[in-house]
């Protein structure tokens, strides 16, 4: 990339009800993303501990030991996978000597190396205002110079939103938040304007865990071109192909954003406008790498995400993906009567995709309708008995009215 790899170490704490194993996963997973941000492993670091330090997350002790390790091994970079509070990383890097994030910080980054359309950087750019605002003091500032480097990179290839920015006060990074709000509504604006001309096309939108095998699976069915990489968040902006089905009908796919464990939230929140595309699809087709040692807790949590979108009401069709990887039938078969909906593919292989255009076309037929009900707030029962009797996309308050909006079957 032009950039010597910065040496860092990953560091977790297992607190009650984690297990070894789930931590040991975390951290993996901390390691593959610190490869997507160009860094290079030099160590790990566990702490069992109750609950977290209030200072410094780790007790005073094993800061010490950190210490030591980094000064030994050369390391420039402290990557905790658990969030911290601004406090507690002033206070690490000052006993550490070295720039120290945290999951959050590390993922920011990596959105800004990937961020390639005006809208996913000014999203990225949101976001990673939102995480410095209360991080900005005159010694993350004195660091930023000092270090650079992961954590510090900008959505258009500077450092941070831009070292100038992080030397301003507070105020001028706020007139910044609120000027890259009003630009994003004006390309979210231009953008509903595009889904307009597609409104009455079956939209399909590609949902999974990061490095699932979404984009190539968009590629297979619609013969496109679209990024891919063996990497964590190779996709950004979200990709939209047309596809013709076998009964003539021509619907449209949707390559979305890779779901994470401990997603930052202002991340979420800047991605917004992007959801919107998953909120618009008729049909999730949710794709799992069952190669994965830990495939189950990554199904969980795109499940828990999309509820936390309210998105989870949505028709899915689920894909456990690359079973050209996976060597076990007895698996194999056992996830079949477990998951008796789910279909079984390979879209790198090609296994069993020609499946997949029939099993749209099936959704496609029963011809949902969408559509919105306004209740009254004391009409709890009639809303109870009317969601009883279709698919709840989503609820809102709006002027005293609580809108349901929903999908059914049409005749």
């Amino acid at each position: 990339m032009g950039e010597p790899s910065e040496g860092a170490l990953i560091v977790g704490v297992q607190r009650r009800g984690i297990a070894a194993w789930e931590l040991g996963d975390h951290l993996d997973e901390l390691e593959l993303l610190l490869d997507t941000a160009g860094g290079r492993l030099l160590g790990r670091v566990v702490q069992e501990r109750v609950k977290p330090d209030a200072a410094t997350f780790i007790g005073s002790g094993k800061v010490e030991e950190l210490a030591g390790l980094a000064k030994a091994c050369e390391a420039n970079l402290i990557i905790f996978d658990d969030d911290l509070s601004p406090a507690q990383t002033r206070n690490l890097q000052q006993r550490l000597g070295c720039k120290v994030i945290d999951r959050a910080g590390l993922i920011l980054d990596i959105f800004a190396r990937r961020a390639r359309t005006r809208e996913s950087r000014i999203q990225v750019e949101l976001a990673q205002l939102n995480y410095l605002l209360p991080r900005l003091t005159r010694r993350w500032a004195h660091l930023s110079r000092q270090y650079g480097g992961i954590g510090t990179r900008g959505p258009v290839g500077s450092r941070g939103p831009g070292e100038t920015q992080l030397e301003t006060d507070k105020r001028a990074i706020g007139r910044r938040i609120t000027q890259l709000r009003t630009e994003l509504s004006r390309i979210e604006k231009a953008r509903e304007t595009r889904r307009s001309r597609r409104r009455d096309a079956f939209k399909v939108a590609i949902v999974g865990y990061t490095n699932a095998g979404k984009s190539t699976l968009l590629n297979a069915l619609t013969r496109s071109d679209a990024f891919v990489e063996d990497r964590l968040f190779a996709t950004l902006d979200p990709t939209a192909r047309a596809m013709r089905l076998p009964d003539g009908t021509c619907v449209v796919l949707i390559d979305t954003v890779g779901f994470i464990r401990k997603l930052p939230p202002h991340l979420v929140a800047s991605f917004k406008s992007t959801l919107e595309e998953s909120r618009q699809a008729d049909l999730f087709m949710h794709v799992v790498d069952i190669s994965h040692p830990h495939w189950e807790g990554q199904l969980q949590r795109v499940g828990e995400i999309l509820t936390e979108l309210d998105l989870g009401q949505k028709p899915q069709l689920l894909l456990f993906n690359k079973v050209d990887k996976v060597d076990d039938a007895a698996l194999l078969d056992g996830l079949k009567r477990q998951y008796p909906g789910a279909h079984f593919i390979s879209a790198l292989r090609g296994i069993r995709l020609y499946e997949v255009p029939g099993l749209i076309t099936g959704f496609a037929n029963r011809r949902w309708v969408r559509g919105e009900e306004s209740f009254r707030p004391d009409e709890g029962d009639r809303m109870r008995l009317f969601e009883e009797q279709v698919q709840v996309v989503g609820r809102s308050f709006r002027e005293g009215w609580i809108v349901v909006e929903y999908m059914r079957e049409g005749g």
